[in-house]
């Protein structure tokens, strides 16, 4: 079975910068201080902000380091809160986060963050993240203002604001400077032209020691989901029905790969090398001098910083489709989301703390600072306290980007990216020759798939 691009996200945030995690991790209460505070802007939800309240917070952080960066924020809010407690619970798993979402009384979380934003249409369709567009409105903020533009697509759901983005993850393009050195390659490429040269010309032999790029849907963090982003594809029409086969973007896309498989040595060929190549935490092949490009986010440059690789690397934004030139520097985002449950007896003491963890600057830049995660307000990401690697910089600007992309929210979760993303790897394979027929075909499982979660 095809591994989601969730549930590769979730396993990226558990185990950056060292082996893969399990998300199965045993529940464990962190201790914070007592404290809490009252706001009118969050009067007239469910509970009172008004006196002393304990609210529980579920959150899938494990890490020393990010244990001790949310420990320190909810440190913070308690002491400008002094009537609310927040009990953290650490290294919640996606099927408990699932089991909470249905729990009542003491047993509901009332405040829970998630790696995986596939859940937000999940969650919000049925209602059990509560809609936070009211308690923004009532407390004057304005979310186009305040959160980049993918960041909100990403924690809405049929224009509902039913979560927020805390931190998040951007892509971009890693590039070997030696390699590009040594094939008298000045600069990264910018478009989808450039990069199929460059793959070619940085290729040495048959690529079985050093490949320019893998353009594979299933070659690490590279899946279809996030190569549509640089086209600007649509899924979905106006009426919210699956857009594959209308949108040229991927027919384009499929066309594109294709043609850049077979000039690297073909299906059969490229699948023996990446099936050859170690895992992507710990034998990761551009990290090993293997491959000379790679699309990846942010999180990269830990590792390669930990790793102290042998040679000279860069990051710069990924490519663009030829005529879509003067909107490079964008990308795909994601990240995590906070949100309320429906089930909480506390919401107005929720609203407090989940304002506080995604609308306070200095929150958010030690947070950032801490996990090494893209800041996810344009405060934040303009903050001069920001302490991150230079490195950085292309992923901080590809989350400033108006014309950087996430994907959509839909009831069934990500089941219309697995669709599309089985259809890629068909075309890449020579089982599927029939690119307009089988974008049809999908479009026909994705809506079939989307009424039956909406039922």
């Amino acid at each position: 079975m095809t591994t989601s691009p969730s549930e590769r996200l979730r396993t990226v945030r558990l185990g950056r910068a060292t082996a893969v995690l399990a998300c199965t991790a045993a529940l464990a209460l962190t201790a914070a201080g007592c404290t809490g505070s009252s706001n009118a802007g969050s009067k007239g939800s469910v509970g009172s902000a008004d006196k002393p309240v304990t609210i529980t917070f579920w959150h899938g952080w494990s890490q020393p380091n990010e244990l001790k960066a949310i420990n320190d924020n909810i440190a913070g809010f308690e002491k400008t809160h002094p009537n609310i407690h927040v009990k953290a619970v650490s290294a919640v798993s996606a099927d408990t986060l699932n089991q909470g979402m249905r729990a009542t009384g003491a047993a509901a979380p009332d405040v829970v963050s998630d790696f995986s934003t596939t859940d937000v249409g999940k969650f919000c369709s049925t209602g059990a993240f509560v809609d936070l567009g009211p308690m923004l409105k009532k407390d004057g903020i304005d979310p186009v203002k305040t959160f980049p533009k993918a960041m909100l697509g990403y924690t809405q759901y049929q224009g509902k604001q039913c979560s927020l983005p805390l931190l998040g993850d951007a892509y971009g393009l890693y590039y070997n400077k030696d390699m590009f050195k040594a094939a008298g390659i000045a600069s990264p490429p910018k478009t989808f032209s450039e990069l199929a040269a460059d793959a070619v010309k940085l290729t040495k032999g048959d690529g079985s020691q050093q490949i320019g790029y893998v353009p594979l849907y299933d070659y690490y963090e590279q899946n279809t989901g996030y190569i549509a982003a640089q086209y600007g594809a649509k899924f979905f029409d106006a009426n919210g029905k699956s857009d594959l086969a209308t949108d040229p973007s991927f027919a384009a896309m499929f066309n594109f790969n294709k043609d850049l498989v077979n000039k690297l040595g073909g299906y059969a060929h490229l699948e023996k090398l990446r099936t050859g190549y170690g895992d992507e935490w710990t034998s990761n092949a551009f990290d090993k001098g293997k491959v000379a490009m790679q699309l990846d986010g942010e999180w990269r440059i830990a590792n390669l910083t930990q790793d102290k690789v042998s040679f000279n690397w860069d990051t710069a934004p990924f490519p663009v489709p030829d005529d879509q030139v003067a909107t490079y520097g964008k990308g795909y985002q994601t990240g995590t989301i906070i949100a309320i449950n429906r089930n909480s007896k506390q919401q107005a003491a929720a609203w407090e703390f989940t304002k506080y963890m995604t609308t306070d600057t200095n929150a958010l830049v030690t947070f950032a600072n801490a996990i090494d995660n893209v800041p996810s307000t344009f405060a934040a990401l303009a903050s001069p306290d920001l302490k991150l690697p230079a490195a950085f910089k292309t992923f901080m600007d590809v989350a400033n980007n108006p014309n950087s992309q996430t994907q959509p929210a839909t009831a069934d979760g990500d089941g219309y990216v697995t669709t599309l993303q089985q259809l890629g790897i068909a075309v890449q394979s020579g089982k599927q020759t029939d690119i307009a027929a089988g974008l049809k075909a999908a479009d026909k499982t994705i809506d079939n798939a989307l009424a039956q979660a909406q039922q």
